[in-house]
């Protein structure tokens, strides 16, 4: 028998689809409760709203709001445009000229330090006399030439030049068209006028002079009087230390003046410009300009005639590379003697 307070799907789906009552119940108001609903609800109004405008009341604040956003971001985006052209205005202006060979980072394993005494028997003849010698624990080779003449060379040096006792990449190049970067004179004759880098270095009549300036008087006696110039890096500038902004670590060259006299400095293991512009002015450096470092080729000869390589002489050699035309030469040749240009060079 089925049980009378049970109920059936037919009639759950029965009662399920009844139409709903619209009002379920009603709550009484008293009149004076109406009227003031009525008051309220007529103080509310804007003015735009009796006028036919049915925009809510807070449209008005949001417009606002959105404008004082907009406003904000283009300020922000505005002072980070101007602080981007200023960031960069200032590198190009650091090195307006893209350099070939410098920065070069390069890690390189120490090398043995080794004593190369001087012969003074050997006065007369023209040599290099080498010194090892340990600076903040950094291992640096000195190169002091003896009885020679300081010139500069461009294109490949002639190994066969027995006149030659010391030479050493002396000025960057362009990387964009491989000009010569800085100003530039080749016995007399100006190849470059650049002034990205301050650090000089001149030989006229056989006197060597480095130093630090935007503008100096003697690149145009160099001209005027058959003279060699260059600029490069300043390391030192009357025994103070020079910031530059290559960073990095490689092997490091440089032309040196330590109370009139002028050596070259390279040390034997990768250090940071910074490190090794300290260790020429610890040695006790009055001037010093940077000359191309890591894997540039160069050589000295010493007083026993034998030749003491440095850098790696086959990078321009076995199709691996192409020597840039005007890549240049410190060179220190016996007396007055220039160098010879190399007469198997072909590039």
């Amino acid at each position: 028998m089925k049980d009378p307070n049970e109920i059936s799907d037919d009639e759950i789906r029965i009662l399920g689809e009844q139409p709903k009552p619209e009002i379920l119940y009603s709550i009484p108001v008293k009149e004076e409760d109406e009227v003031n609903f009525k008051k309220s609800i007529a103080a509310d109004k804007r003015p735009d709203e009796t006028k036919g405008s049915h925009a809510p009341r807070h449209k008005k604040g949001n417009g606002r709001t959105v404008w004082i956003i907009v406003a904000a971001i283009a300020i922000i985006a505005a002072i980070g445009i101007a602080v981007w052209a200023l960031t960069r205005d200032r590198q190009d202006a650091a090195e307006p000229e893209p350099a070939l060979f410098e920065p070069e980072v390069q890690t390189i394993r120490p090398a043995p330090l080794q004593r190369l005494s001087r012969d003074t028997a050997s006065s007369a003849r023209a040599y290099t006399e080498m010194l090892d010698t340990t600076v903040n624990d950094i291992p640096i080779r000195l190169y002091i030439p003896h009885n020679a003449t300081m010139t500069l060379h461009v294109g490949r040096m002639d190994k066969s030049d027995t006149t030659v006792i010391f030479t050493a990449q002396a000025a960057d190049v362009r990387a964009d068209n491989g000009g010569i970067v800085g100003a530039f004179v080749l016995a007399g004759k100006p190849l470059a006028w650049g002034l990205s880098k301050d650090g000089y270095c001149a030989s006229i009549d056989g006197k060597v002079t480095i130093g630090v300036a935007e503008n100096s008087p003697l690149f145009e006696e160099a001209t005027e009087r058959g003279g060699y110039f260059f600029r490069q890096y300043p390391l030192v500038g009357d025994g103070q230390l020079i910031e530059n902004n290559p960073k990095g670590k490689a092997i490091r060259r440089g032309i040196c003046d330590r109370a009139g006299e002028i050596f070259m400095a390279e040390t034997m293991t990768a250090e940071s410009l910074h490190d090794f512009a300290q260790a020429l002015v610890d040695i006790g450096t009055d001037q010093a300009v940077y000359l191309v470092g890591s894997s540039a080729y160069g050589w000295a000869v010493d007083e026993h005639g034998t030749r003491h390589e440095f850098g790696d002489e086959n990078k321009y050699k076995y199709g691996r590379r192409r020597m840039p035309a005007n890549i240049s030469y410190i060179v220190w040749c016996s007396g007055d003697a220039t160098p010879t240009p190399d007469p198997a060079h072909r590039d």
